[in-house]
């Protein structure tokens, strides 16, 4: 993971293996292959590459990426996961953004992808 400062000239960037998003034009880079993402989309990777390899559960996401006054019942964190995959995984034949049963999402460890 690599940021640069947002004041700085250059574009700011989050990296995690071949996965790069840049947050300024919501353009996701996968393996140097450019792919659009809506804004909720861009938010969930933001959030999920600011914490690689951790499990952040539904509620975090909700929470972070829709905000707190979203329905804890709705599915829509397991909506906007399998939309980021299609864009981010099946593409470029890696399952970078793993399932963990009960618990949450994250990004696969280095080397795993």
């Amino acid at each position: 993971l690599r940021m640069r400062r947002p004041d700085s000239a250059e574009t700011v960037r989050l990296r995690h293996e071949g996965l790069e998003l840049d947050l300024r034009t919501r353009r996701v880079s996968v393996d140097g292959r450019t792919v659009e993402l809506s804004s909720r989309e861009s938010a969930l990777a933001e959030e999920l590459l600011r914490h690689p390899d951790q499990i952040l559960s539904r509620e975090h996401l909700l929470s972070r990426v829709w905000g707190y006054h979203f329905d804890p019942g709705s599915n829509v964190v397991d909506v906007y996961v399998r939309y980021l995959r299609e864009k981010i995984d099946r593409p470029f034949g890696c399952d970078s953004l793993e399932t963990v049963r009960g618990v949450g999402y994250r990004l696969r460890p280095p080397g795993t992808c």
